[in-house]
């Protein structure tokens, strides 16, 4: 095993960063808000909840990837240099460190400010008398008659025990050799984590595993309980779907298949309270295969995303800040209700920037085009969608309506998968034409293109974007959208619809950059154009926004147009595996990663060009997966009105000093301090003007 100098050393020498450490230091900066004292409580609660649920992700995905490896005897080098074993200790040590902060900002930092804020979270021991009654009529109405102790020893198989769900490990004496007997309770995932009691001007939240606790021996009569553990397990939700070209049925039951793998799969992670039982804990271990590294000590509170219950509650709803109301695009007529979208699209393109300017045009087109006798076909990639989505409802009724609706509906959309299949096939049922994905293929394209009589011809009306066809995304995510009826774009985006519901094979696109077929190659082109500007001494720049930054290829040629002097300013939200400011490497790169209130999504590239900028949006970052592994599209933003709102886009990112944190050469961020105005752009992109976005530069 390589001392922890040896690991520090060569994850030091690498010239990239690792995806997995990088990730961590990612949910770092969203903790890093519920550190934040000039938010309010229940904004802090909420960010905190927010790292809990991606530290959940993150163990399911990207330590069940690890464990992949590890389990099935398959090498495999990180961009640290580490081989797996190395790694994993390094991973979850780093994961260790990140749970501590976690606990510790929650018992030193928030949970003193509870009282002050007309709530506590108390055991029944801290209840009155008439307190207590009620909650033991509630474990006896309506907790007791669910719960069903699981006992594991020679006579009964070691019980499935569910993900993400709180479970009591009790032990309890017994005749046997071992002098033990170990059973566990599944604490009932459809009840409130907290039952809810009114005092006075307070709110006491009381933990069900509390109430539980209280009464665990209604379980266990004449038993003797030696002692009862409250634990927590992650397990490995990773898994890859092995596609054949026939898809249809047989696909839709491979993707139920492999959901009910992730409820089964490998344990990676066990979060328990401090003194759990020795004897459970190395049985545990034992039946999963883990070592300490995999088990995190909870001194305060297991699952922090139940904090949701008293983030949400009906009497805190005034407690967070509300979302500023949204404004129209800066391509809008004052009022849309007033005119056609259909005629305001014939005379101009329109640039959305979500969540400032609201989805509602997009949705208001599907709606009208369902309805309108004109409208001749609809086509259209899905890839998540709301819980009750205006989307879905109009394309049923332009099925019913007798139009030809096509939807690529991408049912393997991590963890929406059911309601993906759920909504495909309520289209499907309704006539619409509905593909599951293409071949081996993610389909994360986000693409809607419109068929309408015109007169004695037909007018094409398109919509590229970075974000989701989801009403509620589109008010927390930041994304950009263009509303078109340019016919460049128009053919462009029915020659890869073509591609994506038939077999068609395109020679070239006018304005899309899509992948899998030549993404990479072309934006390393571009890069590499940058380069050559810059030893030609002409004038260069690079500045890209994106969710993740991982692919090596588009890296190095970054790292090289760097060395040839190009100035190269990225804003990845999330995991960035390239080193800003290495001597000799990347001195002219730098990286910030900007976390807020908004969830950063949108996906914008920026080439100088000598003076003549070539800017694309779309939803594809900088990933081997993105480049490989899915269908994705970057769109060329040719109308100088809306390239120059784009610029502006970017440089506001560049000028924020309230949500901004800089990346360092050994991967560490610190967050921009300033004694200069604020200047925060998740307030001040719903203040933009023309005059300023006809200003704005980068270089």
């Amino acid at each position: 095993m390589l001392s922890r100098e040896k690991v520090s050393n060569v994850i030091g020498q690498s010239n990239y960063i690792s995806r997995d450490l990088s990730w961590l230091q990612f949910n770092w900066r969203v903790l890093d808000q519920a550190k934040d004292s000039k938010r309010g409580l229940f904004e802090r609660l909420k960010f905190l909840a927010i790292t809990s649920s991606n530290l959940d992700e993150f163990f399911m995905i990207r330590v069940g990837s690890l464990y992949n490896y590890i389990d099935y005897g398959k090498e495999r080098v990180d961009y640290s240099g580490l081989r797996e074993m190395p790694f994993r200790k390094t991973l979850l040590n780093t994961a260790q460190a990140f749970f501590k902060d976690q606990q510790d900002e929650f018992k030193i930092h928030l949970q003193p400010l509870f009282r002050l804020n007309n709530f506590i979270i108390a055991k029944p021991s801290e209840l009155t008398d008439e307190e207590r009654s009620d909650v033991l009529a509630y474990f006896m109405r309506t907790i007791f008659p669910m719960l069903t102790p699981m006992v594991f020893d020679g006579y009964h198989a070691f019980p499935i025990l569910v993900n993400k769900v709180l479970i009591f490990g009790v032990v309890t004496k017994d005749d046997s050799r071992e002098g033990q007997r170990l059973s566990f309770v599944q604490i009932p995932q459809n009840l409130p984590r907290f039952f809810e009691i009114y005092r006075d001007e307070q709110i006491v939240f009381v933990p069900i595993e509390e109430i539980i606790r209280m009464e665990i021996g209604k379980l266990y009569r004449n038993v003797e309980i030696v002692s009862v553990n409250l634990f927590r397990i992650t397990r490995n939700g990773d898994f890859t779907l092995e596609e054949s070209d026939d898809v249809e049925a047989d696909f839709i039951d491979e993707v139920k298949q492999k959901l009910k793998t992730r409820r089964t799969g490998r344990v990676v992670r066990i979060e328990i309270e401090p003194g759990a039982s020795y004897w459970m804990m190395k049985t545990l271990k034992t039946r999963w295969e883990l070592d300490d590294d995999n088990v995190f000590v909870a001194d305060k509170m297991l699952d922090f995303t139940s904090l949701w219950q008293i983030v949400g509650h009906k009497e805190f709803r005034d407690r967070i800040p509300p979302i500023p109301p949204q404004v129209p695009s800066l391509d809008l007529p004052p009022s849309l209700k007033e005119k056609n979208i259909f005629d305001v699209l014939k005379q101009q393109d329109i640039l959305l920037h979500h969540p400032y300017n609201n989805i509602e045009p997009v949705v208001d087109l599907l709606e009208k085009s369902a309805e309108d006798p004109d409208v001749l076909a609809i086509k259209i990639t899905i890839y998540r969608l709301a819980k009750h989505s205006r989307i879905t409802n109009a394309l049923l009724k332009a099925a019913e309506n007798g139009k030809h609706v096509s939807v690529l509906f991408e049912v393997k959309a991590r963890f929406d998968e059911e309601n993906n299949i759920r909504e495909a096939q309520r289209l499907q049922k309704a006539g619409c034409f509905v593909v599951y994905g293409i071949s081996r293929y993610k389909t994360h394209t986000k693409l809607l293109l419109i068929v309408r009589k015109d007169g004695d011809g037909v007018t094409r009306y398109v919509h590229l974007s970075s974000g989701n066809y989801n009403e509620d995304t589109s008010k927390i995510y930041t994304d950009t959208g263009l509303l078109t009826t340019n016919e460049i774009y128009a053919q462009d985006v029915s020659e890869f619809f073509n591609v994506i519901t038939g077999h068609s094979l395109p020679s070239t696109y006018q304005y899309l950059i899509t992948a899998p077929r030549d993404m990479r190659r072309q934006l390393i082109e571009l890069i590499r154009q940058e380069a050559e500007n810059a030893r030609k001494g002409l004038p260069s720049g690079i500045v890209i926004k994106i969710n993740s930054l991982e692919d090596k290829e588009t890296i190095d040629e970054l790292y090289l147009a760097s060395q040839a002097g190009v100035p190269i300013n990225l804003i990845v939200r999330g995991i960035c595996c390239l080193r800003p400011g290495r001597q000799g490497l990347s001195e002219n790169i730098t990286v910030r990663s900007i976390v807020g209130d908004f969830l950063e999504h949108a996906r914008l590239y920026y080439f100088h060009s000598n003076g003549d900028p070539k800017v694309y949006g779309g939803s594809a970052d900088m990933m081997v997966r993105s480049f490989d592994r899915r269908v994705e599209s970057l769109f060329r933003l040719a109308s100088p009105r809306i390239k120059q709102q784009a610029i502006n886009i970017l440089a506001y990112n560049l000028r924020d000093n309230v949500n901004s944190y800089v990346m360092q050469e050994n991967g560490e961020y610190y967050r921009c301090i300033t004694d200069n105005t604020p200047f925060n752009i998740h307030k001040e992109f719903y203040n933009v003007t023309l005059e300023e976005v006809e200003k704005a530069k980068l270089f």
